[in-house]
């Protein structure tokens, strides 16, 4: 992975520079922070390694720079991997990537996650987003959806999960080492299949033209 970090960070500071989709510049700092960072869940979780085993989908949703998305493709090639990102600049670019570094189970999306419909079981990953509360809301899906969320260690001073929690469940509270930072909180949910009104309306109008389905952009 040193050797794949290298040359994603050459990358991003060459011929990308301009879009600013990193502001480390050191190869130990961009190593540790964006590639171990974003990989250490396969060590340090067993329900993550599990929810990936069981599904074979990786969903990053606002993926940036290309984190987590593009490193857990690299350590997982036989996972089916896409990413979602609203700026449409910072997707053509991290597909780029993903094509330069010849990973070929990646595909880097210009899509809002609001508008899809999880057709399948999926892992949906978040870093360096929002609040919990703000994000659960916008998946749509009847099918079994293991989310996690990569946060600081002060996660729970910050978040209030009440809202959320009627129709999700929590499966998962990992708290790990980072080198260079205050340390990493995993933090995931699992779906308890019960859609609100609202999603269910939408849901139903997707059998028209509402609704672009997960299936259909892996």
């Amino acid at each position: 992975m040193k050797e794949f970090a290298k040359q994603y960070l050459a990358i991003l500071t060459g011929r990308l520079a301009g879009l600013n989709l990193t502001r480390i510049e050191s190869e130990e700092d961009f190593y540790m922070k964006q590639i171990v960072d974003s990989v250490l869940p396969l060590e340090q979780s067993d329900v993550f390694v599990e929810a990936l085993q069981r599904t074979g989908v990786h969903v990053d949703v606002g993926f940036g720079g290309g984190f987590p998305l593009l490193p857990i493709a690299k350590a997982v090639p036989e996972l089916k991997s896409v990413g979602f990102e609203a700026r449409g600049k910072k997707a053509k670019a991290v597909q780029s990537i993903a094509d330069e570094l010849g990973l070929t189970n990646v595909k880097a999306l210009h899509q809002r996650v609001e508008n899809v419909y999880f057709d399948c079981d999926a892992v949906v990953t978040l870093k360096a987003v929002g609040k919990v509360e703000d994000f659960l809301p916008l998946l749509i899906s009847d099918k079994n959806l293991y989310v996690f969320f990569y946060k600081g260690p002060n996660f729970y001073e910050l978040e209030n999960l009440e809202k959320i929690m009627r129709y999700w469940e929590l499966i998962e509270e990992k708290y790990y080492d980072l080198p260079g930072t205050e340390g990493r909180m995993l933090v995931g949910f699992k779906n308890r299949n019960v859609l609100r009104g609202t999603l269910i309306k939408r849901l139903q109008k997707n059998k028209q033209k509402d609704l672009v389905k997960l299936t259909d952009l892996l």
